[in-house]
């Protein structure tokens, strides 16, 4: 049975939370002040690129709460397997606690499933969590089936919808990609995520996490809401 959340449960829902900080114009001060809000509101993660990975480990410090998620070859997936390795391997060198990975596209649209797969059991090789991010709103069921099994048999703890592009994620996609999974991984939503309404929503259908560029101002739209003072 999916949680129910609510807004009368503030704290729960920051487990839910994976703040991004993925602006290419982010500076220092911002990703900063995105690290400190981790850190107040207790968020489960803070996903970021390679080239901010360092100073947002450094920012979070020891916390054991907020998971640092580095993204690997985001947004497209286009890059060759090697690379994608050598950017795990460097995330985990960087202090990087989980992965969110593009994978192959090409290779699963052209029905080469082994190639899909092997590449992403090549980086569960270093031995750091991680999860698939597949475009499933946009991907027929069949493959999108044949996706996740692949993800799953390579190791993936867990599967994204999507990059955060496009169209909204909605509920009802949520509870789709419940019936694919069997509860063999975790589902982790992401984009369009602009209001409390949505987070409750989603959480209710059934993800294990929230991507969200707005998860400060979610839970300060919560805390200062009606039913909360």
């Amino acid at each position: 049975m999916p949680y129910e959340a609510s807004k009368d449960n503030p704290n729960d829902i920051c487990s839910f939370i994976h703040q991004a900080a993925l602006e290419p114009h982010l500076n220092l001060d911002s990703l900063n002040q995105i690290c400190d809000a981790c850190k107040h509101f207790n968020f489960a993660g803070l996903c970021t690129n390679l080239i901010r990975l360092p100073a947002a480990r450094e920012r979070l410090g020891s916390n054991k709460i907020t998971k640092l998620i580095a993204v690997i070859d985001f947004p497209f997936g286009n890059n060759p397997g090697s690379i994608k390795m050598s950017e795990a391997e460097w995330a985990a060198d960087n202090g990087a606690d989980e992965l969110d990975v593009v994978p192959n596209f090409l290779k699963l649209h052209e029905g080469a499933i082994e190639d899909f797969a092997e590449e992403l059991s090549t980086i569960n090789s270093t031995g750091i969590p991680f999860r698939v991010i597949l475009d499933t709103m946009n991907l027929p069921k069949e493959k999108l089936q044949i996706a996740i099994d692949a993800c799953i048999d390579s190791g993936a703890r867990g599967i994204q919808t999507g990059n955060g592009f496009g169209t909204a994620i909605c509920p009802k996609h949520i509870k789709e990609l419940a019936t694919l999974t069997k509860n063999r991984c975790s589902i982790k939503a992401a984009g369009g995520i602009k209001e409390i309404t949505q987070v409750l929503a989603l959480i209710n259908a059934g993800v294990s996490s929230i991507g969200t560029s707005r998860g400060a101002t979610l839970m300060k739209e919560i805390r200062l809401s009606p039913n909360q003072q």
